[in-house]
């Protein structure tokens, strides 16, 4: 069994930019606008939509495993071969949700939740 990777955290409410003290682009009046990273949102939302879709994916595919080690639904000697079959499509199953989700929270580990509003830096998906 795999631990999913930490997803990255939506805006939170009451949460504020970081110190005017922090690197940026000062406006005229001295003081840095900062926006909430759009990039960093979009990583949000990502994880929001594939998240559900996995697990649909490995309780379905775990169901269908558990019914088909069952001896009620198949008593054949063929049976087995299926049922290691399904056993490998679970684990590759989880490999590949663990690499979709590591990747996401990766990118957004190297992704800053803030950006100066002005500043025009480089984003994840630029």
């Amino acid at each position: 069994m795999f631990v999913d990777p930490p997803a990255p955290q939506p805006l939170q409410p009451g949460e504020t930019p970081p110190a005017s003290a922090a690197p940026g682009l000062p406006s005229p009046d001295g003081t840095i606008a900062w926006e909430f990273n759009p990039d960093y949102q979009r990583l949000v939302t990502m994880w929001r939509q594939v998240l559900p879709t996995l697990d649909t994916l490995t309780s379905t595919l775990d169901k269908a495993y558990q019914l088909a080690r069952s001896r009620d639904v198949w008593d054949a000697p063929v049976s087995g071969r299926y049922v290691e079959e399904m056993a490998e499509w679970r684990t590759r199953l989880g490999l590949y949700r663990q690499a979709i989700l590591t990747s996401i929270s990766d990118q957004a580990a190297d992704t800053p939740r803030w950006v100066p509003a002005n500043a025009g830096a480089p984003h994840a998906f630029s």
